[in-house]
């Protein structure tokens, strides 16, 4: 009877909890429909990020992960290394698309512009959100190009780890370097993996040794490759001693087995893996004094008795430290390696709280975000991707953005997922956001939630500041460091089909400028034509292919032009008067300075003043001589190119009362133009870092077309079978390189450029250049 009546008790609750349960899930259902789901139709994508099979999780788990749970990391790598088929891999076995995308295809996941499918590369950072085993990752595909640096250097700005790809044939190349500089300037923690081990050629100790060499990295080598070249089958994990093996007749590398080395049947591996561990073990210990307290005194006489555990806990800190850098291997287009490195990433790369930001501690949990990139929607508009450093972001909330000090409203959120966008209704510190309905925002201003939240954390940081020193200015620690943006290199004038066109193009120009930083646009003073200016001459081609394709312009482009510089060779004097009447006023000016060489290159002049004035002037008069001087520094006597590398010295500055300082800014323009024009002056032009990559045969043609360009070799390196030219070469001789290289190589030598800096051209050249520019020759 009892047993009954605790049947009948548990039957019931059973029941409840049934009901329970059934309001809970048409709950989160209700919940999920409200998201709006907007998925376009035409590619095969898996449930909902967090959901996993009919596993509904809690909406808040979905949207918003722990942040321990979160890894915001970057792809970043030489062109031609990989990065968007690993990245296209790990988006396939993370469950986010059901087929695998191919560069050479044409239907890679990030790769979603029309001219990165054409030209097999990547031109813009795409971001793309997935879960892996209980962790969110936030992924960024960088390109590798040189003349998208900028798009590097942006994303790296708001990461928390990256992932650097190698050609395991090729080890570090010329802009690896580049991005592993900018992840070093970033102080990003990263991890290698070294991709095409199936490549003829590859050599995973060649890589390895590179990077040692070249980088000046400490590697941490968690895997080890069985096989080298077609040989190449699968990975040994170092940490656990276990081997790693793929199917070879899985055809999308999802199969593969996890083994035990063991003594029977891989003595030889066994050993290898042996030895490999016990090295790791020394060199981790070498770097963490907790984990050599813990080697030396525990395990000081096994090192095989070390649990997996503690090695991985002391690499992640190591990794965070950035004293080491953990080395794995693979594959990715035959898809071997990529799971292992899905796992590294979540164990080694920090999270977001583990991440040090300074001024975190001002905003006390109030929101603080940077907008680091901006694309245009033809539906939605201006699309601003945000890094959440602290606080939330709601849809149908203003924010305040401290560099424009204009508050504007978010229309919606949306978590980004490459060229497919998820509406969502909050979003915490530690994500990536994506948001609609911001007219003003442009790439590097920071966001807060109000004009009051920003001058509450300005008052905190000021206190900070006075304990630290007087006189920081507050303003420019609240704001979070921008993008450096580099200085553009080439130009070409731009023209509408018509002239009733031509508003069509400048808002086209306007908006690709808001996109990309790095393009300049200016108006010709001397034709009124539209100047482009821009990275170089893939940089230039892909704006007018863009302004052709999204804006249906057809436009015309001048000539590739390179923007060079002047200076001046010796110290000039020269006086000037103004003297005008405007109405019933009387504007009358008289100024004396000079004008100097500098033995340290500044693309600003540098304004000084002679004792006999300095006292005198008030601060509106200082203002306009600065204005003059920096205006007539914009144009050179030469080529109308910017004047560098000169210091102006004011002797005397004389002003009829009531001229106005537009009027002396005029006179001081005029004084030092013909300052400019005395002296002795000579043109600098951009030098570029060359590296080609070519095989013996070809080594003398390639030399002898180089030194007819005026190139500088600096050495010449053996890689593999290859050899790497390194040297130096002017800007404009590199015009339609790539053309000539492949003519001369049979289509098998790569290179890579790179400004280098700005150096004086030779007399001669220099007089060819000018009879050029002059139409007499």
């Amino acid at each position: 009877m009892s047993n009954l009546r605790i049947f009948a008790v548990n039957r019931k609750k059973i029941s409840s909890l049934h009901y329970f349960n059934n309001m809970c899930s048409s709950k989160i259902r209700a919940s999920l429909k409200r998201l709006k789901l907007h998925v376009l139709l035409g590619r095969n994508y898996s449930s909902l990020p967090g959901l996993i099979g009919n596993d509904i999780k809690s909406l808040h788990s979905i949207i918003n992960p722990p942040i321990a749970k979160i890894r915001n990391i970057g792809i970043m790598a030489h062109i031609d290394a990989g990065k968007t088929t690993t990245t296209e891999r790990i988006l396939y076995y993370s469950g986010y698309t059901r087929s695998l995308g191919d560069v050479d295809d044409g239907d890679t996941v990030t790769d979603f512009m029309a001219q990165e499918r054409e030209r097999g590369i990547t031109i813009q950072s795409a971001a793309v959100t997935f879960d892996w085993k209980g962790y969110r990752i936030n992924l960024i595909d960088t390109p590798g190009h040189v003349d998208f640096t900028l798009e590097v250097e942006r994303c790296l700005r708001v990461l928390d780890g990256a992932v650097a790809v190698f050609d395991a044939s090729a080890g570090v190349e010329a802009q690896t370097l580049t991005v592993w500089r900018q992840a070093d300037k970033h102080k990003v923690p990263r991890i290698c993996f070294l991709n095409k081990m199936d490549k003829i050629g590859a050599s995973f100790n060649y890589a390895v040794e590179s990077i040692r060499e070249k980088l000046k990295a400490k590697p941490l080598l968690l895997q080890l490759p069985i096989g080298e070249g077609k040989a190449f089958k699968g990975v040994v994990d170092v940490v656990s001693k276990e081997k790693l093996l793929w199917n070879p007749n899985s055809d999308d590398g999802k199969d593969f087995e996890r083994k035990p080395l063991l003594e029977m049947s891989d003595p030889k591996l066994l050993k290898e893996t042996t030895e490999a561990r016990n090295a790791l073990i020394e060199q981790v210990a070498d770097l963490d004094d907790e984990f050599a307290d813990l080697v030396l005194g525990e395990f000081s006489e096994n090192f095989d008795l070390l649990p997996a555990e503690k090695l991985q806990t002391a690499i992640h800190r190591v990794t965070l430290a950035q004293t080491a850098v953990p080395v794995l291997c693979g594959s990715a287009l035959k898809n071997k390696g990529v799971q292992p490195l899905l796992d590294a990433i979540t164990m080694y790369l920090p999270s977001p709280e583990e991440r040090n930001y300074e001024f975190l501690q001002w905003y006390k949990g109030d929101l603080c975000a940077l907008a680091f990139k901006v694309l245009h929607d033809k539906q939605r508009g201006p699309l601003v991707f945000m890094r959440i450093y602290s606080g939330m972001i709601k849809p149908q909330t203003a924010i305040h953005n401290i560099n424009g000090n204009c508050t504007e409203r978010i229309s919606r959120l949306l978590l980004p997922f490459a060229d497919q966008h998820i509406e969502i209704p909050l979003l915490t510190a530690g994500n990536i956001a994506l948001t609609v309905g911001l007219k003003h925002t442009a790439t590097g201003d920071t966001i807060v939630s109000s004009k009051s939240s920003a001058l509450a954390a300005s008052r905190r940081a000021r206190r900070e500041g006075e304990k630290k020193q007087k006189e920081n200015n507050e303003t420019e620690r609240l704001l979070l460091a921008g993008v450096e943006i580099p200085e553009p290199v080439f130009f070409c004038t731009i023209e509408p089909p018509s002239v009733a066109k031509q508003p069509d193009l400048d808002h086209a120009l306007k908006c690709l400028q808001r996109e990309d930083p790095s393009l300049k646009v200016k108006l010709d003073p001397d034709s009124g034509q539209t100047v482009l200016c821009g990275m170089g001459e893939l940089h230039i081609e892909i704006i007018h292919d863009r302004i052709k394709r999204e804006y249906g312009l057809e436009t015309y482009l001048g000539p590739l032009q390179v923007a060079y510089r002047e200076a001046i060779l010796n110290s000039v004097r020269a006086t000037d008067t103004l003297d005008r009447t405007l109405g019933d006023k009387r504007h009358l000016v008289t100024v004396e300075l000079e004008a100097k060489p500098m033995e340290t290159a500044s693309l600003l002049p540098v304004i000084e003043y002679a004792a006999s004035v300095a006292g005198d002037l008030s601060q509106a008069s200082r203002e306009a001589f600065e204005n003059g001087v920096h205006s007539a520094c914009l144009q050179g006597p030469l080529l109308g190119s910017p004047v560098q590398d000169v210091a102006v010295t004011l002797h005397s500055l004389v002003i009829h009362p009531g001229t106005s300082t537009t009027m002396i800014s005029a006179c001081v323009s005029r004084c030092l133009q013909k300052a400019l024009k005395k002296a002795d002056k000579q043109i600098l032009e951009p030098l570029m870092n060359l590296e080609v990559t070519v095989s013996r045969d070809y080594l003398s043609p390639v030399l002898a077309d180089l030194a007819q360009r005026r190139g500088n070799i600096q050495e010449i390196q053996s890689r593999q079978d290859n050899k790497v030219v390194i040297g130096f070469v002017p800007l404009a001789e590199t015009m339609g390189y790539s053309t000539v290289l492949r003519t001369l190589t049979s289509g098998s030598a790569t290179f890579a450029l790179e400004l280098s800096n700005y150096q004086a051209m030779n007399p001669q050249d220099q007089s060819t250049l000018l009879s050029q520019r002059h139409g007499l020759s």
